[in-house]
């Protein structure tokens, strides 16, 4: 067992097995989810995107390093059907072809897969994409910043794929509104 895994483990054992809410870009952007296809939910953490896919007419592929993350999924989708929770080290996964309808990742920065979920993506699939940024606005998420985004990266990191929604707050305004310290982008492979 890696330190990665053990790290995350860990972590999802103290959270106490509730799953959580899905991703802001997910719930505010709802309407642009196809009504049915397969979905690969990319370190999916305890399952709350993947609970919502499914309840949108999704099937899903829930990918996860954490075996206690994966474990939470498949002992609460007894009443949920169309999950595959499964643990796999990301960054040494294999990715089909062509295969998804959508793609979601939430919380989670390897910029070395990137050229791999463009190309797992069908045409006319979405990747929905959410994670922390380097400015930040309060003092969550990560502080390495190799897990972090630069101002605009999160866009820059799909140029092949046609940007539908961007959004980045960044440290403008009125700092305790809004979705800070992440990008958002939901982009189209055309």
């Amino acid at each position: 067992m890696s330190d990665i895994q053990l790290k995350w483990d860990a972590i999802y054992h103290k959270r106490g097995g509730t799953t959580p809410q899905p991703a802001t870009m997910l719930s505010a952007y709802t309407h642009l989810l196809p009504t049915q296809g397969l979905a690969l939910d990319l370190a999916c953490g305890l399952g709350g995107n993947s609970f919502f896919l499914t309840m949108h007419g999704l099937k899903v592929d829930a990918w996860d390093i954490s075996t206690v993350a994966i474990e939470h999924i498949n002992n609460n989708c007894a009443d949920v059907t169309g999950i595959q929770a499964s643990v796999v080290d990301i960054s040494h996964a294999s990715f089909p072809t062509n295969h998804y309808d959508v793609i979601v990742v939430s919380r989670f920065l390897d910029r070395q897969i990137i050229p791999q979920l463009i190309d797992t993506l069908k045409i006319g699939g979405l990747i929905f994409y959410q994670t922390f940024t380097l400015e930040k606005a309060h003092g969550i998420g990560p502080k390495n910043p190799v897990f972090l985004l630069k101002r605009g990266e999160l866009l820059s990191l799909f140029p092949s794929l046609s940007a539908v929604i961007y959004h980045e707050e960044a440290c403008i305004g009125n700092l305790n509104k809004g979705t800070r310290n992440e990008a958002i982008l939901i982009a189209q492979k055309l």
